[in-house]
């Protein structure tokens, strides 16, 4: 006699009921700071995908249409990160001043040919005039 209690097929009405979500609350929506700081890598650089271009209010098509061609995407997504924390999120620079440094730190070991080219992309994209000094490149 077995101690184990059976485990359901797969094919049984356990695994196949459908989830009723009506009862639940309305999730808050997420912070976009919040959002934008759990993208980063722990190098320092984010990723240019979808969640990035949610938090930056744009798609993922018009972030990769504006990127400078000579650049790589994740050179790209971290001076349009840095950019957007400068020109929308200064109110709260204590909670991402060490991350953007991080973040400055590895584009600057990229050597990026066209950094200047990106944050002038950068900000026309975002709507921003921000420096390329101001991101501490």
């Amino acid at each position: 006699m077995s101690c184990l209690s059976p485990v359901p097929d797969a094919s049984s009405s356990y695994y196949s009921a459908p989830m009723n979500l009506d009862h639940l609350p309305p999730q808050p929506r997420k912070d976009p700071l919040l959002q934008l700081v759990s993208l980063q890598k722990a190098s320092g650089c984010w990723l240019l995908d979808a969640d990035l271009a949610a938090v930056l209010g744009k798609t993922r098509e018009e972030v990769e249409k504006a990127k400078p061609a000579s650049v790589n995407s994740e050179v790209w997504a971290s001076i349009l990160a840095l950019i957007w924390l400068h020109g929308f999120k200064m109110d709260a620079k204590e909670e991402w001043e060490l991350l953007t440094l991080k973040a400055a730190s590895w584009i600057k070991a990229q050597n990026a040919p066209c950094v200047s080219e990106c944050v002038e992309a950068g900000n026309t994209l975002l709507g921003c005039s921000v420096k390329k000094e101001a991101l501490g490149l």
